[in-house]
């Protein structure tokens, strides 16, 4: 069973930062394309940004390149986004997806439970 445990969400105000961690099996980290996802109330998730783990290839949705920065710790078989430059807009829940496909319209085969980001003005 595929388990993703994400952590790392909170408040913070605009302008701020907050790194999300996702932890996985070994099984699931290995040669797969991990990710973020999120959604706030009343919209559809989005993906956020992605990574190959076996080459490192990264992808990014235009809103948030050059503020987030997702990255891999092969030893932790974790991900982690750092968000930086937050706004209020980037408040939803976070999901940390494995199996992430790319293209138009990004979808995963896995999601963690979520976590919250909320970023007050």
């Amino acid at each position: 069973q595929v388990q993703l445990v994400e952590s790392g969400g909170g408040s913070v105000q605009a302008g701020g930062s907050l790194r999300l961690s996702c932890a996985t099996s070994e099984y699931t980290y290995s040669s797969n394309t991990l990710g973020w996802f999120r959604q706030a109330p009343g919209k559809e998730r989005e993906g956020v940004a992605a990574i190959y783990t076996a080459g490192g290839s990264t992808y990014y949705a235009d809103s948030v390149k050059g503020r987030f920065t997702i990255s891999q710790d092969n030893a932790k078989n974790t991900v982690y986004l750092q968000m930086n430059s937050l706004k209020p807009e980037d408040t939803a829940m976070y999901y940390c997806a494995a199996s992430v496909r790319l293209g138009g319209s990004w979808g995963a085969g896995y999601w963690g439970q979520g976590t919250q980001v909320t970023v007050s003005s």
